[in-house]
């Protein structure tokens, strides 16, 4: 890599050739963005096999829809928001087949990973985030973006294609949604 070359360069570039077919340049591109994607999703799901599974959905999901990002925005943003999306979704399948393996006469111990014991951990702000999905679900990927990975509202705008004060009031609106949800339950 030359002075002059970053590494979001680099990935962009890789990018535009992984779309035009070229597979060593995915192969590439996926080893590269592999250790950002496991970072996102381990920041947001509390066990590392689960963090895992979901960073390789990511990069199953960036291999296979590669060609629907439209470079609006830098492709490191559409990375973050693919293993974003990835790691609230495993956690959602988690907390289904912890539901539909719920029995009652089983109440030893509460799976962890569906079970928040503390007010503010990651799993109270992925409840949060799936109450604000049901209702508003446009809310949630500029809050996401926001507020757990700190992307600037300038590169949420471009990733999620709307203006930039929308953006700002998607996100304060969020936030008063979510407030709520995190505070400490007496």
């Amino acid at each position: 890599m030359s002075e002059s070359t970053s590494p979001t360069d680099d990935l962009a570039t890789l990018a535009e050739a992984a779309q035009a077919g070229d597979k060593n340049a995915m192969d590439d591109l996926l080893r590269q963005v592999y250790p950002r994607v496991l970072r996102i999703c381990r920041s947001v799901l509390p066990y590392s096999a689960d963090a895992e599974d979901a960073a390789q959905e990511a990069l199953l999901n960036i291999a296979t829809k590669i060609n629907t990002y439209s470079g609006r925005s830098s492709f490191s943003t559409w990375v973050h928001s693919v293993a974003a999306n990835s790691a609230r979704s495993t956690y959602r399948k988690l907390k289904r087949s912890a539901q539909a393996a719920h029995n009652p006469e089983q109440m030893e111990k509460p799976d962890p990973r569906t079970t928040s014991v503390i007010a503010g951990t990651r799993l109270d702000l992925l409840e949060a985030l799936e109450t604000l999905e049901r209702d508003r679900p446009q809310m949630v990927t500029p809050l996401v973006l926001r507020d757990v990975y700190g992307l600037s509202y300038e590169e949420i705008a471009a990733e999620v294609g709307a203006p930039l004060g929308t953006v700002k009031s998607r996100i304060h609106d969020a936030r008063e949604v979510v407030r709520p949800l995190l505070r400490p339950k007496d």
